[in-house]
């Protein structure tokens, strides 16, 4: 390899035999063994047909035999920039502290999951992780670079012609400003290398407007495409196409299949086929579209489920449906849509567990009656029903109530004790006099 006959030539002090040989003709009136090791790497580099980058290729860890085949692509953009672009990829790719272990079970549990036809670029994706399942380890060791490096080179050897400044800075900065942490950025492009190689303003934006554009706010397309980022495969969003149509038959609405989508974007992997199969199995077991609705937006993994193995937690969890759906029907007959509860579960999942008697119908009724609130309220802010009635519930309320201060939900509750009563009762003002009098002390 390059850098090691470079290291060879510095150990045994060979340089000046080498340049006599008349192959380092770049380097005239120079002495070869008083430059830098970079320097060095270049001029031999130079002198070699495919200008050193089979050699950089090998050092990186590509096959001999794949690096004869991607070097004439990239040769043209000259070594030293090649160099430099190898350690920007793995620096941008592997050395952001990412958990490599999460990257490669979801990676695992993406291949496993899909079940839809594969687009150009998710096909070249799958044969990615395939060359890296057929070693030991597996597709699991994705986020180790050294290991997963040289096959994401071979597999997509056109990263090496992405400019840092024109390209990679553009396309981190955008992810980041959609609200993906500059840390989690890592995963996203190892579990879709496509992405790295696609514009953000032509190909990138457009696809997260089509998702905008189907009702997914912004705030869950950064969640999504952390848990799934192959939301931007043309492939799925087809899919998700099908998908719409294929519940509108069934009349379930957009608004359920957006909850689960969110929620476990995996389930946009699945195709049509195999999500019938799930809801016939449903009719027969006599689970009514209500039911269904609830299942599919507080449980949507079951629809990735095979029918044995959905059978399987049927069984184990009968018991728990029957709680749902007396659960759905109370919130139903209290007058809120099915939508909304959709939305209530997807806020705050936490919900299907609380008991009705216990927890649920004390809470409403104080809500109605006491607080005079209307009903959309907890659908804008469910986890009201996570607070104690006696402990925070009430007292919060008859304190806002004696100074005739009107808040919604949101701002009753979710602020901590020290902020509630800074904000309302005038705390900070009698926290602030010691302290300036100690200071005037």
């Amino acid at each position: 390899m390059l850098a090691d006959g470079v290291r060879e030539l510095d150990e045994l002090g060979l340089w000046a035999s080498w340049s006599s040989s008349g192959a380092a003709r770049g380097a005239v009136g120079m002495e070869m063994g008083r430059l830098g090791f970079g320097r060095k790497v270049y001029y031999m580099g130079r002198s070699r047909r495919d200008r050193g980058v089979v050699p950089l290729l090998e050092s990186v860890g590509v096959r001999l035999s794949s690096a004869k085949l991607i070097a004439p692509y990239v040769a043209a953009a000259g070594l030293p920039v090649l160099i430099q672009r190898v350690k920007v990829l793995k620096e941008m790719l592997f050395s952001s502290g990412d958990d490599a272990k999460l990257i490669g079970r979801n990676a695992k549990r993406m291949m496993a999951n899909l079940s839809i036809p594969a687009d150009d670029a998710l096909q070249s994706t799958l044969s990615l992780f395939e060359k890296m399942e057929a070693r030991h380890g597996g597709v699991s060791l994705l986020g180790h670079g050294d290991i997963s490096f040289p096959y994401l080179i071979e597999s997509f050897p056109m990263l090496l012609l992405c400019s840092e400044d024109n390209h990679l800075k553009p396309l981190t900065d955008f992810l980041e400003s959609i609200g993906i942490p500059k840390l989690r950025i890592a995963s996203i492009l190892l579990l879709f290398p496509p992405i790295i190689l696609s514009d953000v303003e032509s190909d990138i934006k457009p696809r997260i407007h089509e998702w905008e554009k189907a009702g997914i706010e912004q705030e869950y397309i950064a969640t999504m495409l952390l848990k799934y980022p192959w939301i931007l495969s043309t492939t799925v969003k087809e899919n998700y196409k099908q998908m719409v149509l294929f519940f509108n038959r069934r009349k379930i609405s957009r608004t359920v299949l957006n909850v689960a989508v969110k929620s476990w974007p995996r389930v946009l992997g699945c195709s049509i086929k195999r999500m019938n199969t799930i809801l016939e199995l449903f009719d027969d077991l006599g689970i009514s579209k209500k039911m269904v609705v609830l299942v599919i937006t507080s449980s949507p993994q079951l629809m990735l489920r095979k029918p044995n193995e959905f059978l399987q937690v049927y069984n184990d969890s009968y018991s728990q449906l029957h709680s749902y759906a007396i659960w759905l029907n109370y919130l139903l007959e209290a007058g809120l849509f099915q939508k909304d509860v959709c939305s209530m579960i997807f806020r705050f999942s936490p919900l299907l567990g609380y008991s009705i008697n216990l927890v649920m119908k004390p809470k409403l009724e104080f809500l109605l009656r006491t607080m005079k609130k209307p009903l959309k309220s907890i659908v804008e802010y469910p986890r009201y029903f996570s607070y104690s009635l006696e402990g925070k519930i009430k007292p919060r309320f008859f304190v806002l109530q004696n100074r005739n201060i009107d808040c919604s939900l949101t701002e009753i509750f979710a602020k901590n004790d020290e902020l509630f009563a800074i904000e309302y009762l005038g705390i900070e003002g009698l926290l602030e006099k010691p302290l300036q009098s100690s200071k005037g002390g």
